[in-house]
C-alpha cells in the first residue's frame, strides 16, 4: 500500500507540475512582454505565483499535521485544475499577476504537504525517497518547457493555457484515490511547531534553500529573455531548460542516495558550488547547446542542494514534518519572489552579466557560511 501511494503522489505531482511548470517557462516573460511590461513588471508578475508560498505554506504544513495530508493536497489539485483556464480571459497586466497569484496557492500548498507524506513514511532512505518524488515531478517540469515552447511556436498563448489545464484536471482526477493518514494531536502539533521556528539548524537550512530558489527564480524568469535577445528562438529555449530539468530529474535520486550515505554538509556545500559556478559563466555565451550546458550544471547544483535541505529539515523536525516542510516551503518562495524582482533590477541598472555574478556571489557566501555553521559541531543528521 505505501508503495503504491508513493507512485500515485508521483504521478500526480508530475501532472500537476506539468501544468504549473507550463504556465511560466517559458511562456509567462514572453506573455508578460507581449503585454507591454517592463523587466521590472516582468520579474514582479513572476514573482506574484511565489507569494502564496509565503503566506500559505507554513499553514498547510501544519493543517496536513492536524487534518491529515488528502484532505490539504484536494484543496491544491483543485486550484491546478481551475487557474489554467483563468489565463485565456487575461489581457491587461494586472489581471495576469492575479491569475499568478492564484495559481501560486496550488503549488503553495502542494509541495510541503506532498513531502510531508514522503517523509513521515521513509525515515531510512528519507533524502532518496524525496529526491526520487522530486525528480518524478519533475518529469512533468521537463516536458512542460519543451511542450510549451512547441505549442508557442505554432499556435498561440491559448493552447499553451489549454493544454496546462489538461495537466491540472488529471491531476485532480487522479487525487480522489489518494488514501490518508493519520493526524496528530493538536496540542502535540501546537508543541512541535514552535519547536520548528526555534531551531537554529532548520533556520539555516532553510536560509540555504531560499537562496538556491533565490537565484532560481532570476534565472528561470531572465534566461528566456537573455536568450531572446542573442537570437534564440522559443522553441530552442524550451529545449535550455528541458536539458537542464532533465539532468535535475536523473542526478536527484542519485544525489539523495549520496546525501543518505555521505551526510548533508558536503552535498549541500557541492551543490551551491556547482550553482555559482553556472550562473558566471550562462551570460557569455549565445549559442542556445553552449547554454544548455550551463544551466545543466546550475541543474546538477540544483539537485545536489534541494535533495538534501528538505531531508535535512526533516532530520531535525522530531516529527513535525508538516509544520517544518511548510518552514522550508515559505522561506524558500521569499527567496524566490524576491529573486526575479532583484534581478530584473539589476539587469535593467547594469547587465546582464552583472547581475548573474551577483547571484553566483550569493550562492557563494550561504554555501559557506553553512559550512562552517554545520562544520563547528558536527553535521546534525537525527534519524
Amino acid at each position: 500500500m505505501r508503495r503504491n501511494y508513493f507512485w500515485l503522489l508521483s504521478i500526480i505531482g508530475a501532472c500537476a507540475i506539468f501544468s504549473s511548470t507550463m504556465s511560466k517557462n517559458p511562456v509567462l516573460p514572453l506573455f508578460a512582454d507581449f503585454l507591454g511590461a517592463s523587466k521590472e513588471y516582468i520579474g514582479v508578475i513572476s514573482a506574484a505565483s511565489t507569494i502564496p508560498g509565503i503566506l500559505i505554506s507554513m499553514p498547510a504544513g501544519v493543517l496536513s499535521d492536524l487534518y491529515g495530508r488528502k484532505r490539504i493536497l484536494h484543496i491544491a489539485l483543485f486550484v491546478f485544475a481551475t487557474a489554467p483556464f483563468m489565463y485565456l480571459i487575461v489581457n491587461e497586466l494586472w489581471q495576469l499577476a492575479v491569475v499568478r497569484f492564484y495559481h501560486g496557492v496550488a503549488t503553495a500548498i502542494f509541495g510541503p504537504v506532498a513531502m510531508a507524506a514522503v517523509a513521515e513514511r521513509y525515515s531510512g532512505d528519507r533524502a532518496a525517497r524525496l529526491g526520487l518524488f522530486s525528480s518524478a515531478t519533475m518529469v512533468g517540469r521537463m516536458m512542460a518547457p519543451a511542450a510549451g515552447g512547441f505549442l508557442l511556436t505554432l499556435g498561440s498563448f491559448s493552447s499553451v493555457y489549454i493544454a496546462c489545464a489538461a495537466g491540472g484536471l488529471i491531476a485532480f482526477i487522479l487525487g480522489t484515490f489518494l488514501e490518508d493518514t493519520s493526524p496528530q494531536a493538536p496540542q502535540t502539533e501546537r508543541k512541535d511547531y514552535r519547536a520548528v521556528l526555534a531551531n537554529k539548524d532548520i533556520m539555516i537550512t532553510t536560509s540555504v534553500e531560499a537562496c538556491q530558489y533565490f537565484t532560481f527564480g532570476g534565472l528561470e524568469t531572465f534566461l528566456p529573455l537573455y536568450a531572446v535577445s542573442v537570437g534564440i528562438t522559443p522553441s530552442y529555449i524550451g529545449v535550455i531548460f528541458t536539458i537542464q530539468l532533465v539532468v535535475t530529474l536523473l542526478t536527484k535520486p542519485v544525489m539523495g542516495k549520496l546525501s543518505d550515505s555521505a551526510g548533508r554538509l558536503p552535498s549541500i556545500s557541492l551543490g551551491v558550488l556547482l550553482g555559482a559556478i553556472s550562473l558566471i559563466i550562462i551570460p557569455y555565451n549565445r549559442h542556445w547547446l553552449a547554454l544548455g550546458g550551463a544551466a545543466s550544471l546550475y541543474g546538477l547544483g540544483l539537485a545536489t542542494v534541494t535533495a538534501s535541505t528538505s531531508a535535512l529539515v526533516s532530520d531535525l523536525s522530531q516529527g513535525a514534518y508538516g509544520s517544518a516542510l511548510g518552514v522550508l516551503s515559505m522561506i524558500m518562495d521569499v527567496g524566490q519572489a524576491s529573486g526575479p524582482i532583484i534581478t530584473g533590477i539589476l539587469i535593467s541598472v547594469v547587465s546582464y552579466q552583472a547581475a548573474f555574478l551577483s547571484l553566483a556571489c550569493m550562492l557563494v557566501g550561504i554555501g559557506l557560511f553553512f559550512f562552517f555553521a554545520f562544520g563547528r559541531k558536527g553535521e546534525t543528521r537525527e534519524r
